[in-house]
């Protein structure tokens, strides 16, 4: 999730491949132990935000991390009162039959990355782990803060995934149509899915994947991590404003624009905030918090009701 291919395509961080570590043989490890109460939850999360963050650091997976958060909760349909049949942040994607999802090449990389840390902390839930490492990378790559809170509860089965098909594409022949259609559906207005669209300031995207891209740019030859792929932003793992100003003025070759990157300056409602975040970085900051913390609620089932606030 613009927003569309964090959401949809091959966006990918820089890391090594590592064991999967009996990934897909734990997946019935759904729900939250009975004996932690609310203050062990939080000193769980806490220790696996501290691991996510050293993670961070040796593996400039940032990228990668922001797209398996935005997956899991963006299969989410406001029209569907049953949980989990309304699909949203759930921790479904752990699960091998989504995994194989097309919109979802390579998260298999993004779970054998975190997959130690759910070992090590193993109170917290799929479905928070997944939006607690995307919302810390957003913040370890220079983001804002983003208001989260956590007590997720994890699907049980492969069966309660959520169908193919939920998730954007890059090129839809009617960009705005296919946004529109796509996130409204989850509840979200055009501010958020342009406020969202921002976060392609991390990322590349690679061919193989996604089929979108060059192979290579001067940008993304020497990595960090595994080189290739193209970028949207110079600097792609520093999160700012310039995605907006990059896809405005689109005077380098290099970096990439997908359809629905160039449709936020076209069309005339999402233009007023591309104009505005292309010129105002804290107005930006503030409406992407917001928007990400939305969409990391997005279908979730809590417990305790309230959530767990880490602050």
């Amino acid at each position: 999730m613009a927003v569309h291919h964090l959401l949809r395509r091959g966006v990918s961080g820089g890391f090594p491949l590592h064991p999967l570590r009996g990934l897909l043989a734990s997946q019935e490890l759904g729900r939250r132990p009975l004996s932690s109460a609310a203050g062990d939850a939080a000193a769980e999360l806490r220790g696996a935000r501290e691991d996510v963050k050293q993670l961070l650091k040796t593996t400039s997976c940032h990228p990668i991390l922001v797209r398996l958060g935005w997956h899991d909760a963006g299969t989410y349909d406001k029209n569907i009162a049953e949980w989990p049949k309304c699909g949203g942040a759930n921790g479904s994607l752990r699960f091998e039959i989504e995994l194989k999802h097309g919109a979802n090449a390579g998260l298999v990389n993004a779970l054998k990355l975190i997959q130690p840390i759910k070992d090590k902390f193993s109170g917290v839930t799929y479905a928070d782990l997944f939006q607690l490492a995307s919302a810390t990378a957003i913040e370890e790559a220079g983001g804002p803060k983003i208001p989260m809170i956590y007590g997720r509860v994890d699907i049980t089965a492969p069966e309660q995934c959520p169908p193919e098909g939920r998730l954007p594409a890059a090129g839809p022949p009617s960009p705005a149509e296919h946004l529109r259609e796509v996130f409204y559906r989850m509840g979200l207005n055009d501010k958020e899915i342009v406020a969202l669209s921002g976060a392609h300031t991390l990322g590349r995207a690679r061919p193989e994947r996604s089929g979108w891209g060059k192979p290579e740019t001067k940008y993304t030859k020497n990595g960090p991590g595994a080189p290739g792929g193209q970028s949207w932003t110079s600097q792609w793992l520093k999160f700012d404003n310039s995605y907006f100003k990059d896809v405005k003025e689109r005077r380098d070759e290099d970096l990439l624009v997908l359809p629905t990157d160039a449709v936020l300056f076209e069309d005339s409602s999402f233009k007023v905030y591309a104009e505005k975040y292309a010129e105002d970085q804290d107005a930006f900051f503030k409406d992407y918090a917001e928007a990400h913390a939305k969409l990391s609620n997005l279908g979730a089932k809590f417990d305790p009701p309230k959530g767990i606030s880490l602050e």
